[in-house]
C-alpha cells in the first residue's frame, strides 16, 4: 500500500487542521493506520491510532482530547483532526500503515517499529 499525507499548513494556536492520508494499492480496511509526528529536534512520537476492523483508537496523552483519528473507507483515506494547537504541536506529520487482516489480533499501538508503510510528512507549524 502507498500513502500520500497532506493538509498541513500554519496556523494560529488555538486553531485546527484537518490531516489526510490516502491509500492507494491495496484498501485500508486490512491495515491499521497511525499518526506519527516529528518536531525540531526530538525523535518520532505516535500521536493516534485507528484500527481496522472496529476502529478502536489510541491517543498520545499530549494529544488526547484534542485530535480525533478517523477513516472514509469509501474514501481509502484516513483522517486527523487536530483541535485547540498548540506552538507544541509543530512538526511533520507522519500516516503509517501495518496490515492487520485479521484485526482482532493487532491492537491500536503507536510503536513506530510496528508499521511497515509510510506516507511523506507534511508540516504543521503553529504560531504563538
Amino acid at each position: 500500500v502507498q500513502l500520500q499525507a497532506y493538509g498541513g499548513g500554519l496556523v494560529q494556536a488555538g486553531g485546527s487542521l484537518r490531516l489526510s492520508c490516502a491509500a492507494s494499492g491495496r484498501s485500508l480496511d486490512d491495515y491499521n493506520i497511525a499518526w506519527f509526528r516529528r518536531a525540531p529536534g526530538k525523535e518520532r512520537e505516535g500521536v493516534a491510532c485507528d484500527r481496522s476492523g472496529d476502529s478502536t483508537t489510541l491517543y498520545a496523552d499530549s494529544v488526547k482530547g484534542r485530535f480525533t483519528i478517523s477513516r472514509d473507507t469509501a474514501k481509502n483515506t484516513v483522517y486527523l483532526q487536530l483541535y485547540r494547537l498548540k506552538p507544541e504541536d509543530t512538526a511533520v506529520y507522519y500516516c503509517a500503515a501495518r496490515y492487520s487482516g485479521e484485526y482482532y489480533l493487532y491492537p491500536p499501538s503507536l510503536n513506530e517499529n510496528e508499521y511497515r508503510f509510510w506516507g511523506q510528512g507534511t508540516q504543521v507549524t503553529v504560531s504563538s
